[in-house]
């Protein structure tokens, strides 16, 4: 039998933006994910040899403790070069694991900077590597603050932080703490109201370019497994299907899976091959309308936390459209259906690797008790189903977001470069 910790912690937070803002942060997240790495960042042009795709670096330390007003365009001091960190155990082990909150656009997460620490609500992200604060509460230095007098800077298609990165310890819970983590302190955000910065948990070559002089920057990941904190290099995560903004539902698992979450065998994945997809948490997979219908599309993509809706090619979406016989609402953006349509929706299937998971016609819809959340109206069927904003073809072809995530378990597991679905309890909810 696995010993696994479960450790909790409770926080609310809300962020609300009517649905139409909701859809182009979504599409404009895409369009900056389609670009694939090095995006972004002073270091846009550097020519990297870190493409392969989850390169793992135990960070250095050493730098001298900041002053106030230090100016953190100085030359930074020298740095030992970072070791490898050796490989992964088993998954099915020890893990930790804390609670996370349904902000009705996405999920967030209470960490501790610092010692004694600061608490910040930083957003929850799989597609994408830094992880940074100051956006909204300002970054209080202490005793474990280090200044590396580098710049950092990041845009993620609806949003954008630049400022200074530092290391500090982290603190996400119960025994999970990370010394010397890498972290960037914001001196400029926009596009991050009502939350402090990114937790971000996508793969290590993300962070490529995004700290001036550095080739890529370790992640919380990434350290907590350098650090032996964890006995692999996974991340577990449970979404429930939640009817009130600001409910605690969810749990984050590091370095094991835990087994009260989820039914039946978690399906594992490789990572695409297919770019850029690849270069996230990206796979295969083909998605059927209607359980005799033929796919409306088969290609790669990606699974991403910090993308709200289901986004699918627009060839792929006009099918769905027309198989629903969904309108589009133009006060929000998003399709609608009536409660007679609803009743004869089907489900989608998505087949990823050799099995299939269904999503059911419930799944399908926005929480009608979250309508006012996303500016719509009392009692109407919003769809989550939406357009990504390009023809498939590109190399990512989709984005299951987290209105996807709510209905299933999902590993992301470095160590083997794969990804794992499996059912929960609430697989075939009717809570929407």
């Amino acid at each position: 039998m696995s010993n696994v910790v479960v450790h909790s912690v409770p926080f609310h937070a809300h962020v609300k933006h009517g649905a139409k803002n909701l859809l182009a942060h979504d599409q404009a997240r895409a369009a900056k994910l389609l670009q694939g790495l090095h995006p972004h960042g002073p270091n846009a042009n550097w020519e990297s040899h870190h493409h392969r795709r989850h390169r793992h670096h135990h960070h250095g330390h050493g730098h001298k403790h900041p002053e106030e007003g230090e100016d953190p365009s100085h030359p930074a001091p020298s740095e030992p070069a970072p070791a490898p960190v050796p490989p992964a155990g088993d998954p099915d082990s020890a893990a930790e694991s804390i609670d996370v909150t349904d902000a009705g656009v996405t999920y967030t997460i209470s960490v501790g900077v610092g010692s004694p620490a600061t608490d910040y609500t930083l957003l929850i992200d799989t597609g994408s590597s830094n992880t940074w604060v100051g956006a909204d509460k300002s970054y209080k230095s202490t005793s474990t603050s280090h200044s590396t007098r580098k710049q950092v800077n990041v845009t993620y298609g609806s949003g954008s932080f630049s400022g200074t990165e530092f290391t500090d310890q982290v603190s996400l819970g119960g025994n999970l703490i990370i010394k010397s983590q890498s972290i960037g302190v914001a001196s400029k955000a926009t596009g991050f109201q009502g939350v402090d910065g990114i937790l971000g948990i996508g793969p290590v070559d993300l962070t490529a370019g995004t700290v001036s002089g550095t080739p890529n920057v370790p992640t919380v990941m990434d350290n907590l497994f350098g650090q032996k904190t964890i006995p692999t290099e996974s991340l577990a995560i449970s979404f429930n299907p939640t009817t009130s903004n600001g409910e605690v539902n969810g749990e984050l698992s590091f370095g094991s899976t835990d087994s009260s979450r989820f039914t039946g065998e978690i399906a594992f994945t490789p990572i695409t091959k297919t770019s850029p997809a690849s270069q996230y948490w990206g796979i295969d997979q083909t998605i059927t309308y209607g359980s005799s219908g033929s796919p409306i599309l088969t290609s790669a993509g990606i699974v991403d936390t910090g993308t709200t809706l289901l986004l699918i090619a627009t060839d792929a979406f006009n099918a769905y459209q027309d198989a629903t016989g969904a309108t589009m609402d133009q006060a929000t953006g998003l399709l609608t259906v009536t409660d007679d349509q609803l009743s004869n929706m089907e489900s989608l299937f998505f087949e990823i690797g050799s099995t299939t998971f269904e999503f059911t016609a419930n799944a399908q819809l926005w929480p009608r008790s979250l309508n006012s959340v996303i500016g719509g109206e009392d009692g109407k069927n919003y769809l989550i189903v939406s357009d990504l904003g390009s023809n498939s073809g590109s190399g990512l072809d989709f984005i299951n977001g987290f209105g996807w995530l709510q209905r299933f378990y999902s590993v992301f597991d470095t160590t083997d470069s794969r990804v794992g679905i499996a059912t929960t309890p609430f697989t075939d909810a009717t809570t929407n």
